[in-house]
């Protein structure tokens, strides 16, 4: 396993630098972050200057390896527009997009994986046909979409729950508080990847609901519920870990919007002003760490598949 994960590890080091050469090219093709500045109080001379000072008089090969320079010195560079340390910023708001991004993965299996077993012992039923037909429904409303219609009934019309924010403004912490403030972007989110799982987990449980063993411990006399969770599920969830992998990007992604509907300060909004302004080393700091993330995933599903299936050998 350590011979397996090390060899994953440095396979990871090419793959990396080519998605951050990737994105630095895509980033580059979208608009200079000098283009922002120009106005009628600034000079073709200072935007010169500007240039010169930030390194965009080079060519885009030369600004890559710059900032690839730097980054192997530790150095993740320096906001255009705040001129604050891009690491600092990254840790500053790391921290609400896990939370917001945990929390949402782990109450969408808490609602898929009983949903779905339910569906596919009951297949066909009315029960089965109401959770497929509600699973499509969810995973199509676009986020956006479902974030502003549980805004208007729980925060306009309701009143239960805050729109906004992580935290009531001028007021201190209080987890209570938190918890209010989680609940909306949390349950859209986790709505969203809910409906996708429910079909996986029905699919990969019907599949094994049909095999010998399992019918042969159901001759048995074993009582259903003992069967499904003892002998069927770690089975069933081989092909459902692989989902884990899938969906943290798709989480990235997602919590992007969701953060910019909710105002919640995590590295989806600091992405979204990133991007407006053109900042070239904040955009390629979230890049890089967003790739870093997936390749992670990957690799703790790939352990995930050897622990929950002995016969599968990791090279």
């Amino acid at each position: 396993m350590s011979r397996y994960i090390i060899k994953r590890l440095l396979s990871a080091i090419p793959v990396l630098i080519g998605i951050t050469m990737i994105d630095y090219l895509i980033m580059s093709l979208a608009g200079n972050p000098l283009e922002m500045m120009v106005g009628p109080r600034i000079s073709q001379a200072a935007l010169d200057i500007r240039a010169i000072q930030l390194g965009l008089d080079q060519p885009i090969y030369i600004q890559y390896f710059v900032w690839l320079n730097q980054l192997l010195h530790g150095n993740l560079g320096y906001s255009i527009s705040s001129y604050q340390s891009v690491s600092t910023m990254i840790l500053d708001h790391i921290a609400p997009t896990l939370l917001l991004m945990v929390s949402s993965l782990l109450l969408s299996y808490v609602i898929a994986l009983p949903c779905g077993i339910y569906s596919a012992v009951k297949q066909y039923s009315k029960m089965d046909y109401a959770i497929v037909t509600t699973s499509f429904v969810a995973s199509s409303i676009p986020s956006f979409f479902l974030a502003l219609l549980l805004i208007y009934v729980f925060s306009i019309k309701l009143g239960w729950l805050p729109s906004n924010g992580m935290v009531t403004l001028g007021t201190s912490f209080h987890l209570l508080d938190l918890v209010q403030h989680m609940v909306l972007p949390v349950l859209v989110l986790a709505l969203s990847f809910a409906g996708s799982n429910i079909r996986y987990i029905r699919s990969a449980m019907l599949e094994i609901l049909q095999a010998d063993y399992l019918r042969l411990a159901k001759a048995k006399g074993i009582g259903m519920k003992k069967v499904i969770l003892k002998h069927g599920l770690k089975n069933a969830l081989v092909p459902i870990v692989s989902l884990i992998g899938t969906q943290i990007p798709l989480l990235f992604g997602g919590a992007v919007i969701v953060e910019q509907v909710f105002s919640w300060p995590g590295l989806g909004l600091m992405t979204m002003s990133a991007i407006i302004s053109r900042d070239y080393p904040v955009i390629m700091g979230v890049c890089l760490l967003s790739a870093i993330v997936v390749l992670i995933g990957n690799l703790v599903t790939d352990i995930l598949y050897a622990w929950i299936n002995p016969t599968i050998e990791l090279r």
